[in-house]
């Protein structure tokens, strides 16, 4: 199992990165760079490529809608490129609250273009000539479209690897099993491994029945917070991790159109979300982040003393995760660089 680490929305690549060369020194193996309506993730992986020599670089995700196929291919190979054979291309729809809100640009069909994009990417790093006739990208325009004078172009340059290796996030039913067919990888949130079975365990197995052997076994990243220390003090970390569960679940979304409510829903925790998601929308945050259970933290969580730590990491290994992702909170004098280590040891 491999250990990675997530640089947030808000994170500054400037001031992280010491700590991240530190942690790549320690065993870290992939950071993965968050993209909302924040500043771009391509132009600070690209910058950390360049201080960084083993780590390998992951984007979670780009959106799906607020760049092209082509341009997705693109980055994606010149990301590869820089980092000599280091990146993996996360991709996702995000929300109709960012993609019409920032983007201007229509949510619809996520698991159509989600299909679509992944082929023509692939098709780009084979140095294919882009031609495609898909329901919802097309290359070039058809004939009564644009200008007219499109033409099927492939990738100038050489990439340094065909499979670039594609991670989808999704939670829904339906996208889990498109990513389970054709992805590399699988990126859920709100990861509980006890439970993960039961909610997603039909659609993974109807996707792999679907997948090309070639693709190989789909590794899954998923994690939390993580904290490792002796007494209440590693306990009570778990409670940093309310103000992003409250915000998931109560304010990524709206009434009947959220698709985190819907998860915790689906663990058992449907009262509970529909409260924390009825006192967000109304700008009780407070109260919001108070109403997220006790368990949920707990599940969705890392945080204890070394023994509990490697009984969670070994429920995650059972779940099938294959790259553990953290969200490092240091006690003590303990640092970054020594967590990554003592978690290295345990897995």
């Amino acid at each position: 199992m491999k250990i990675g680490t997530m640089l947030t929305y808000s994170g500054n690549i400037k001031e992280i990165e010491k700590d991240v060369v530190d942690m790549e020194s320690a065993g870290l193996d992939i950071i993965w760079f968050a993209e909302a309506y924040s500043f771009d993730s391509v132009s600070q992986m690209g910058y950390l490529a360049a201080v960084t020599k083993t780590v390998e670089i992951g984007a979670e995700i780009l959106p799906i809608y607020s760049r092209t196929p082509s341009l997705l291919g693109m980055t994606a190979a010149g990301l590869d490129f820089v980092s000599g054979g280091r990146f993996h291309l996360g991709i996702g729809a995000s929300g109709p609250q960012v993609i019409e809100g920032f983007h201007g640009v229509p949510y619809t069909a996520p698991l159509g273009r989600t299909r679509e994009i992944i082929d023509i990417c692939r098709m780009m790093w084979r140095r294919e000539k882009l031609v495609y006739d898909g329901k919802y990208y097309k290359l070039p325009l058809p004939a009564g479209e644009g200008t007219g004078l499109g033409k099927p172009l492939k990738l100038i340059n050489h990439p340094v690897r065909e499979n670039i290796p594609i991670w989808v996030a999704s939670i829904g039913m339906k996208n889990v099993e498109l990513t389970a067919e054709i992805a590399n990888g699988w990126m859920p949130i709100f990861f509980i491994p006890e439970k993960a079975n039961d909610i997603w365990g039909e659609s993974l197995k109807a996707g792999k029945a679907k997948r090309d052997p070639a693709l190989g076994e789909l590794m899954i990243s998923a994690g939390s917070l993580v904290a490792i220390g002796e007494g209440e003090e590693a306990i009570k970390v778990r409670q940093y991790a309310r103000s992003m569960a409250a915000l998931y679940i109560g304010g990524m979304g709206a009434v009947g159109q959220n698709f985190y409510t819907e998860l915790a829903t689906r663990y058992g925790y449907g009262d509970d979300s529909k409260i924390i998601q009825e006192l967000y929308l109304s700008g009780k945050k407070a109260e919001a982040e108070a109403a997220v259970p006790e368990e949920f933290l707990e599940l969705t969580t890392i945080c204890g003393s070394k023994g509990y730590v490697k009984e969670r990491l070994a429920a995650y290994k059972e779940a099938g995760i294959t790259h553990l992702q953290i969200h490092p909170v240091t006690l003590g004098d303990q640092t970054k660089p020594q967590m990554i280590e003592m978690l290295k040891d345990m897995v």
